[in-house]
């Protein structure tokens, strides 16, 4: 091991169906934004406040035609991945930045399919192991 570590892992609720970029050489990319949200009790006001963080999912492949069969927009989902970010210029030559979660692993935790909860598992598509009883959210 290098003695570096690049692993994201997020819970969240999807803010838009995942939208699909077909290549010639028949690969595919999946995207999506991931809304993820923090909550606390603001000491001074007693005021309940939330943040909601959006991050820029991206999917490949077959993973990525499995999320666009199952998911859409508010769905609930656990991600596994890692952070890319990218520079390009825009038509005005701004330099622009972006920052990406590149999934390698997810868990559909609800779907357009499946309202009850947990359904396809990876980009396997298999079922999740046991009734996760056990699982913390």
């Amino acid at each position: 091991m290098s003695g570096t570590l690049n692993k994201v892992m997020l819970i969240g609720h999807l803010g838009d169906d995942v939208k699909m970029h077909y290549f010639d050489d028949g690969a595919c990319v999946g995207r999506f934004s991931l809304a993820t949200n923090e909550s606390y009790t603001n000491k001074q006001t007693n005021e309940r406040v939330t943040n909601t963080e959006w991050h820029n999912i991206v999917v490949r492949n077959k993973a990525a035609e499995i999320c666009e069969k199952y998911l859409s927009k508010g769905d609930k989902v656990y991600i596994e991945g890692r952070i890319k970010s990218r520079k390009w210029q825009d038509d005005k030559g701004v330099e622009r930045y972006s920052t990406e979660i590149l999934c390698n692993e997810f868990t559909f935790l609800s779907t357009k399919s499946d309202s009850s909860g947990a359904t396809k598992n990876e980009a396997t598509g298999s079922e999740p192991p046991g009734d996760n009883s056990d699982l913390p959210f």
